[in-house]
């Protein structure tokens, strides 16, 4: 059963509040993680303002730690969305943004978060959109379950896959 982005809580718009910086500074400190708090596979990473670099490097960084997940197909598919909403976070706030993927015992979730309150618009897109206004929707088809967290400041959007 698919669940879809829900929410709720405040909204928060406009400049990079020091609140904000902060937290940026905090998810910096503790990029890279080996495994999270309950000793499962995760992979963190900073990703810097507008740096689409860092779409290739989280790829490939999230296809090392499923190598030893074991289900090459959904390795694919995880690479697929990952690269979505890592590209989403870079072209549509002016600001950091922390990716995690943590591999536990019910399968993968991946996370990305950003210090912008605006939450993502799910869309149809247009057949002269180009390749734009896909990535959502991509997402909601192809993960077992995503969303949208907010934050006090920021949001994270997410997916799982089983």
């Amino acid at each position: 059963m698919k669940r879809q982005a829900r929410g709720g809580g405040p909204v928060v718009s406009g400049a990079f509040s020091a609140k904000a910086a902060k937290m940026a500074k905090t998810a910096e400190k503790s990029a890279d993680s080996a495994t999270d708090q309950y000793g499962f596979p995760q992979l963190r990473r900073r990703l810097g303002r507008a740096d689409l670099r860092a779409v290739p490097e989280v790829r490939k960084a999230l296809r090392d730690l499923l190598a030893q997940w074991g289900r090459p197909g959904r390795s694919d598919i995880a690479e697929l969305l990952t690269s979505e909403l890592v590209t989403n976070a870079l072209i549509h706030t002016d600001y950091d943004a922390v990716f995690t993927a943590t591999v536990g015992p019910n399968g993968l979730r991946v996370e990305v978060r950003d210090f912008v309150g605006r939450r993502p618009t799910l869309r149809v897109p247009k057949a002269d959109d180009g390749t734009h206004g896909r990535g959502l929707v991509l997402v909601q088809s192809l993960s077992d379950a995503w969303g949208v967290r907010q934050h006090g400041v920021g949001k994270t959007v997410w997916f799982e896959l089983l």
